[in-house]
């Protein structure tokens, strides 16, 4: 064994490789494939310390997350994951994992969470079907921009965690071809998805069923004390549904189109991950899709919290093969209806955080429910920039001069506007909200943003020059903005 599979590990890299004990029908053992070149491009130095990894050299961060030789502890052997799923509605049982696999799983010292190290471009896998297993260069890059932006937002999201070039070369029909090759890896709170469940519901097979749920259970929801596999599927929708609901409702609020909010791209976790054609909301447009397959806007900004709950049905149908015969599906109809009001409330309280105000009082909802309505109802008549305006108005009356003489000032005029503003009068500030005011980000005239042609910019250098100059600027953007509103990652 060579001398670098020693390497001294830190001591808040606490290995838990548990999937694999699930066993046969989960799981198949691969091996990734071999790239003719190494070139690291991103590697998530934040996350790598809070996971017992920032002490990696560059050399030994490549031959673990671009040779995938095996973390201290961890796999021996990739598993590319078993899953059916609903794509676009219609039912799928030929996916899996086709250009990824579990390569590692460790403990988040911080929290506690089981953290799941997940590849996307690794090769082919039983999964493949027609498909290279390979990922662009400009996917990868696009991920490492979604996660970190979610991220600033405080939407809980998978992260980027690494990204090796490859030196291959891909002919794709999005991308102008041939074009770049490289491999992610993503960090996630688990990667079993609701075309997990669905898998094994499929096949009617109620034994791996059973043991999927208690997998999850015990990685995932611990709390989870009922003792009844029936009480025990309708507990573990309950709270699946409602972290769903929080998620989708961050999604909101950041303005972020998912794009594919298919089955086997919803995690059990609640967290946003898989990211292909997203998109940020340039102005509020609820008809507004990131897919440009997606003809019909199944999946479009104002419909994300229909598919989700669509999704979790289907989960839903997944668990209730689990009940006896003639059972009644009232604790899963239950379950599913705490949907609705966790997305409610998880919005309105979105909305709060991200306008730096606080709300009136919890005995009074109706009063925050019409400041919300009456701030759609001008970013929709007045297409001020979404981004702009939560930059513009943050802290509410503190931020009023700053708005008024800023680059979008035309737009806050009119009827709609003086509902909203009459309505913002009667709100407070959150404490921090002076001090951030007073930081130099809210001297620029634009806030920090993602939109596409902000993520083609960065491209457009790393395409003609091999110029990484603007990803990593961007990046440092994000990161300063993630700090300034206190959501920075812990060591």
């Amino acid at each position: 064994m060579p001398e670098w599979a020693h390497m001294p590990i830190a001591e808040t890299y606490k290995p838990e490789p548990v999937f694999d004990e699930l066993g046969e029908g989960f799981f198949d053992v691969v091996q990734a494939a071999e790239f003719p070149r190494r070139i690291l491009r991103f590697r998530n130095q934040l996350w790598a310390k809070r996971v017992g990894l920032g002490d990696l050299s560059d050399e030994e961060w490549i031959r673990h997350f671009g040779e995938f030789d095996p973390l201290p502890g961890n796999f021996q052997h990739p598993l590319a994951l078993r899953y059916h799923g609903h794509q676009f509605r219609s039912y799928n049982p030929d996916i899996g994992d086709g250009r990824g696999f579990l390569f590692a799983q460790l403990r988040d010292v911080v929290d506690g969470r089981l953290l799941d190290l997940g590849t996307k471009g690794s090769g082919r896998t039983p999964w493949s079907r027609s498909g290279d297993g390979r990922l662009t260069l400009k996917g990868a890059v696009r991920e490492a921009l979604a996660a970190e932006t979610l991220e600033m937002l405080g939407v809980d999201t998978s992260k980027a965690f690494s990204v090796i070039e490859t030196g291959e070369s891909l002919a794709r029909d999005d991308e102008p071809s041939p074009t770049r090759a490289a491999v992610l890896v993503r960090l996630s709170h688990g990667h079993v998805r609701f075309g997990s469940f669905q898998r094994h519901a499929a096949y009617r097979d109620t034994k791996r069923l059973e043991a999927l749920l208690e997998y999850s259970i015990r990685a995932f929801y611990p709390g989870i004390e009922a003792s009844a596999p029936t009480e025990r599927a309708a507990a573990f929708l309950r709270e699946v549904s409602a972290r769903s609901a929080r998620t989708c409702a961050a999604w909101m609020m950041a303005g972020f189109v998912h794009g594919v909010l298919n089955t086997d791209n919803m995690n059990v976790t609640g967290e946003s991950f898989d990211y292909g054609p997203w998109r940020f909301l340039p102005t509020y447009e609820p008809r507004f899709t990131a897919a440009y397959f997606d003809h019909s806007g199944l999946y479009a900004f104002g419909r994300q919290a229909e598919s989700v709950l669509w999704n979790l049905e289907q989960l839903a149908s997944s668990l209730f093969l689990l009940f006896p015969e003639g059972s009644s599906t009232d604790p899963l109809v239950e379950a599913l209806n705490v949907f609705a009001p966790a997305f409610n409330d998880a919005v309105l309280g979105r909305f709060f955080d991200r306008m730096g105000l606080q709300p009136t009082s919890p005995d009074d909802p109706e009063k925050d429910a019409e400041l919300l309505a009456a701030a759609f109802a001008f970013l929709h008549e007045s297409q001020v920039g979404y981004d702009q305006f939560y930059f513009d108005w943050y802290g509410g009356g503190l931020s009023r001069t700053r708005a008024m003489t800023g680059i979008a000032r035309e737009a806050y005029r009119g009827a709609a506007f003086e509902k909203f503003e009459n309505f913002l009068g009667g709100y407070r500030a959150v404490p921090e909200a002076a001090a951030r005011l007073g930081d130099p980000y809210f001297a620029r005239p634009r806030p920090c943003s993602m939109l596409i042609d902000e993520v083609e910019w960065v491209w457009e250098t790393i395409a003609a020059k091999d110029d990484w100059t603007r990803f990593e600027k961007k990046i440092e953007d994000i990161r300063r903005v993630r700090q300034l509103y206190g959501r920075e990652p812990h060591d």
